[in-house]
């Protein structure tokens, strides 16, 4: 068990500081620098809709494609992850079906995707390709195949634009929208907008959560992503 603990965590618009203590495996930091701690929003408050209060930077807009789960789930989960992120690969391989299968699908959880890419440039490109696959209704199928089929080696060089172009394919995509998709401007704005976001929370590495808008560190046990569920909900 490893512990991630020490760092205070600062709270935007005047709110006080509070320390997390995590396990399981700890979130991995960007490789260039250390970021300000993240912040937390004030109790029940999604951080992802446009018109959030103005209790820190505002969210860029979220494409339905990129959720999980009923708009109105008592509890909100906002991963920022990295596709190259072997952590972010152990929380989506070994913790996120359990939490779909008695959460998500039961209508308490709603499950939301940020794009933080840090390991490297095919990061980037990954998080492109995933959204473009989401224009065609199949973001969670593209996401999951490549966390399943994932390098331990986070530099592997593995997430070429061929190897997600293959990708596509094995999930039956349309192959010129897939391409043109991948070439599109705006997506890759919006995964440049989803990074800049977890920049200015301060997201101290991947993969970094927020459960009803409290910060939540690393690919823990279920146990304690069910903890935080149940105290998200108030104890029901």
């Amino acid at each position: 068990m490893v512990a991630v603990a020490g760092a205070a965590i600062v709270v935007l618009a005047g709110l006080a500081a509070v320390s997390l203590i995590g396990g399981g495996h700890p979130a991995r930091a960007p490789a260039a620098g250390t970021p300000a701690p993240l912040a937390t929003y004030p109790s029940g408050a999604d951080p992802y809709p446009s018109d959030h209060p103005a209790a820190g930077p505002v969210p860029p807009p979220v494409s339905q494609a990129l959720t999980l789960g009923r708009p109105g789930a008592a509890v909100t989960i906002v991963e920022f992850g990295d596709y190259q992120c072997t952590n972010c690969g152990a929380f989506a391989r070994d913790t996120q079906p359990a939490l779909i299968r008695r959460y998500v699908d039961a209508g308490v959880v709603r499950l939301i995707w940020r794009d933080f890419p840090w390991v490297d440039g095919q990061s980037v490109d990954a998080a492109v390709a995933a959204r473009a696959a989401g224009t065609q209704g199949r973001f969670w199928a593209f996401h999951d195949y490549l966390f399943a089929h994932q390098s331990a080696d986070e530099h592997s060089g593995l997430v070429t634009g061929g190897y997600l172009r293959s990708v596509a394919r094995r999930l039956g995509l349309n192959m010129a929208a897939f391409d043109r998709d991948v070439a599109s401007p705006a997506l890759a704005a919006a995964v440049r907008a989803d990074g800049r976001f977890g920049q200015q929370l301060g997201v101290p590495g991947t993969p970094a959560f927020l459960i009803n808008g409290q910060p939540f560190f690393g690919a823990q046990p279920l146990a304690a992503f069910e903890a935080a569920i149940a105290n998200a909900r108030g104890g029901q």
